[in-house]
């Protein structure tokens, strides 16, 4: 598909999944004696707004020392990844972390961002072609979690991805190892992948993390409901919901719950969904890993780790990999 007759972007390929996708997972997941959402919907326009607003917290240490690693060690980065490569970003992110990759590259030939989130990906998307008319722009909205056969989209030549932010770890373990598997048949044959991967640390800077003073977080988790209600015909209360984030040191991972301030029931396409005080809806997870725990999933995955670069606190991990 072409871009927009406004657009700035060379191609623009809209693979959205349906409504029906967003309709059956709410559905099912609210069904479920422990109710839960998948992480992915999250992303609608205001959702990914409010995810940039979390990135410029203070406690939210991810964003910037990520940067940090991509800016401070871009020699490293760029020694291990082939000239003249497409990107491929696994989730149309933060322009700053984008912009420090393409920095580490020797002449990239083109840029393809892939987002579940039509209108934040034709808006960012554009904003970087305008700013970098050099490069081929090719956006994707599509389910990245899932294999993508990009033979005649993707220009010829080396492929490097990119999955920042340490989104990774918002899969359970089989799902992460089933994206890095999928990654790999997407990128193909040698092609490259940069991860960015948060480790282990004290729980006490995970739980401020997300679960920030300002209540950006909290407004990021309930506007899933917000969304629920405008698009499913819901008609949650979301003065009747909290945001809860807790560390769960037996699975490695701060979890993110809307709890039930009151006894209630809830509708959602004409469904009716019963509440208890203190049910929660759990709506995400971050796993969290030790350098070598990942290194281990992703050679299960078809990849050889060639560099892994960490900041100066051990606070987070950059890798990369490349398809064997």
């Amino acid at each position: 598909m072409n871009a927009p007759l406004d657009s700035r972007l060379d191609r623009f390929l809209d693979l959205e999944p349906e409504l029906e996708d967003f309709r059956t997972a709410i559905l099912a997941g609210l069904s479920r004696p422990r109710k839960s959402t998948p992480a992915k919907f999250f992303y609608d326009a205001e959702g990914s707004r409010l995810f940039e607003r979390i990135c410029e917290l203070p406690e939210y240490y991810p964003t910037r020392t990520e940067c940090r690693i991509l800016r401070d060690q871009a020699a490293e980065i760029g020694a291990d990844l082939p000239s003249g490569a497409t990107v491929l970003e696994f989730g149309s992110g933060s322009a700053e972390k984008i912009g420090l990759l393409l920095e580490a590259l020797d002449r990239p030939r083109a840029y393809m961002p892939l987002d579940i989130s039509r209108d934040h990906l034709l808006a960012s998307a554009d904003a970087f072609a305008a700013d970098h008319p050099e490069l081929e722009v090719i956006a994707i909205c599509a389910d990245f979690t899932e294999p993508l056969n990009l033979d005649g989209i993707a220009p010829e030549g080396p492929r490097i991805g990119f999955f920042p932010g340490s989104t990774i770890g918002n899969l359970e373990e089989a799902e992460a190892a089933r994206f890095l598997e999928g990654a790999a048949r997407t990128l193909g044959p040698g092609g490259h992948f940069v991860i960015g991967v948060d480790l282990v640390k004290d729980p006490m800077v995970l739980e401020a993390a997300y679960d920030d003073a300002q209540g950006v977080t909290a407004a990021f988790n309930l506007n899933l409901l917000a969304r629920i209600n405008r698009e499913l015909d819901g008609d949650f209360d979301l003065e009747a919901f909290r945001h809860v984030a807790i560390w769960n040191p037996e699975l490695w991972r701060i979890e993110m719950h809307l709890m039930s301030l009151r006894e209630q029931t809830v509708h959602v396409a004409d469904q009716p969904f019963h509440f208890r005080v203190g049910e929660t809806i759990h709506t995400e997870n971050s796993h969290k890993y030790t350098v070598d725990g990942f290194a281990r999933m992703a050679a299960c995955a078809g990849f050889e780790t060639r560099r892994c670069l960490t900041d100066p606190d051990n606070l987070f991990s950059v890798h990369v990999l490349k398809v064997v």
